[in-house]
């Protein structure tokens, strides 16, 4: 039996954008085992998933090279489907005979490096500078380059689908929301690096223009800003310390997402909700590309430069214009 190692050990948002790679192994080598080698942090975008056999976690304080050396002798191909050398040295110490990974186009010396770990090595054009001083240069989405990158390790049967595995139990603990609400999704930065609290909450009034429900969710982070937004009533409900599965099922319920989270566009796209993302204004021309929404209606709005008022303003009108146009599409 064929025997293969999935790495992926950083954000929740990548992996689940390393679904469809995951799901092209799977159908692609129907007969293997896959193990997925996860961290402790993002392997619960995997705890459901069934196209992987084995679910192990990558411990944070443990050596990679150690780590990987556990899978010697019974791994016969592994992907690193991240461009972290942990990774990707857990992939190259399994010493399987196909060894598959990817790194970045101006990581020359790194790129020399890393054929001591892997034998089979993309190349990725999603470089900040090289896309900045080029805003017409093509990046693929990372959804795309993973199954590219997973292809070079033969698996062919391209699937393109996001995979969440969310229950009739999650359903069942967030149906008190009213269906086809606009979600929210507070994240640290819709309050610097041109956009304020202030902003937002005028922001968070302004939606409610679409005569629709105002679900906030937000991440732990954001605790010291919820105080400021029950005050306001500038949602109708708000929501935060949710497990994974249960606010992947309010995104379900939405007409449309909001956010600037990346996190939380990825789990937009996984359950086919239109999207719109505030983009960090450094770095747009990239992260516009690499991590747009996939395969869903979406609008993408680059934040200004600085906070000056108008062009805040200019970016709550854009926003407005933006989640307009979503519910266009859905009507």
């Amino acid at each position: 039996m064929t025997q293969i190692v999935l790495i992926r050990t950083d954000r929740i948002g990548d992996l689940i954008l390393s679904t469809p790679a995951i799901a092209t192994v799977r159908a692609s080598f129907p007969d293997a085992r896959v193990t997925m080698v996860c961290s402790s942090y993002n392997r619960v975008v995997m705890e459901r998933n069934t196209d992987v056999d084995e679910l192990v976690d990558f411990p944070s304080r443990m050596q990679p090279a150690l780590f990987g050396a556990s899978f010697r002798g019974r791994a016969d191909l592994a992907i690193a489907l991240a461009p972290r050398a942990s990774d990707l040295a857990i992939a190259g110490a399994t010493h399987a005979r196909t060894r598959v990974g990817y790194t970045y186009e101006r990581r020359y010396l790194l790129r020399w490096t890393l054929r001591r770990f892997v034998n089979v090595l993309m190349t990725s054009e999603a470089d900040p500078r090289l896309s900045e001083r080029d805003p017409d240069r093509r990046v693929r989405h990372e959804v795309d380059q993973l199954l590219d990158l997973v292809a070079l390790g033969g698996a062919k049967q391209r699937i393109e689908r996001l995979r969440l595995d969310i229950s009739d139990d999650d359903r069942a603990a967030v149906a008190f929301i009213p269906e086809d609400p606009i979600v929210f999704h507070l994240g640290k930065r819709w309050f610097h690096d041109g956009s304020t609290l202030e902003s937002t909450l005028q922001l968070l009034a302004d939606l409610h223009r679409f005569d629709l429900p105002i679900v906030v969710t937000y991440a732990p982070d954001c605790d010291r800003y919820v105080a400021a937004i029950a005050e306001t009533r500038a949602a109708d409900i708000v929501l935060g310390g949710l497990p994974f599965h249960r606010w992947a099922a309010v995104f379900e319920r939405a007409r449309a997402v909001v956010t600037v989270d990346t996190g939380a566009t990825h789990v937009a796209s996984a359950v086919r909700r239109p999207t719109l993302v505030v983009f960090e204004h450094r770095y747009f021309h990239l992260n516009s590309q690499e991590w747009a929404p996939y395969k869903v209606p979406s609008v993408l709005v680059r934040k200004p430069r600085n906070e000056n008022p108008e062009f805040l303003a200019q970016l709550r009108s854009d926003v407005l214009q933006g989640v307009e146009k979503l519910l266009g599409a859905r009507a």
